[in-house]
C-alpha cells in the first residue's frame, strides 16, 4: 500500500507552534492513501496553543485546520465524504456546533456523525473533529 503522509510546515499561519503535538504525541495530521485524505481529530486550539472558551470559535478553528489540510493537498471543504465530531456537554454546545457548521460548509455536504464524549485531551476543549475527503477520480 502506498501512503503519503501529509506534513504541516513549522510556520503555518493556521497551526502556529501547535505542530509540535503530532511528534509530541507520534501521530499524522493527515495520511493519503488509495484516493483518500484520512484527517486525524483536529480540535479548536488558536494557533498560540491557547483554547478559545466558546464552541463557537472552537469549531471555527477546527474546521479551520481541516481547511487549511485540505488547502495543503489541494483541496476544500466539497472533498469531504465523511465526517465525525466529538462534543463535550453535547446538549449544551450543540446549538453553537450546528450553528457555525452551517455557516463554514456549504454543500455538497459530506456524512457527519456526531458523538457526546464525557472529555478530550484538553480539559477546555468542547470539539474534536476527525475527517475523510477523496481526491477527484483523475488525481
Amino acid at each position: 500500500m502506498t501512503k503519503h503522509i501529509v506534513e504541516i510546515p513549522e510556520n503555518n499561519a493556521v497551526f502556529g507552534k501547535t505542530t509540535a503535538a503530532f511528534a509530541n504525541f507520534g501521530y499524522s495530521a493527515a495520511v493519503r492513501a488509495h484516493g483518500h485524505l484520512f484527517i486525524a481529530g483536529t480540535i479548536g486550539r488558536r494557533a498560540d496553543g491557547t483554547i478559545p472558551e466558546t464552541i463557537e470559535e472552537q469549531t471555527e478553528i477546527a474546521i479551520g485546520r481541516i481547511e487549511e489540510i485540505l488547502r495543503l493537498e489541494n483541496l476544500d471543504l466539497t472533498a469531504l465524504v465523511d465526517v465525525t465530531s466529538y462534543h463535550v456537554d453535547i446538549h449544551q454546545h450543540l446549538p453553537g456546533f450546528v450553528e457555525t457548521k452551517q455557516r463554514l460548509v456549504s454543500p455538497p455536504y459530506p456524512t457527519w456523525t456526531i458523538i457526546g464524549v464525557s472529555g478530550l485531551a484538553s480539559q477546555d476543549l468542547l470539539v474534536e473533529i476527525r475527517a475523510t475527503a477523496a481526491y477527484p477520480d483523475n488525481a
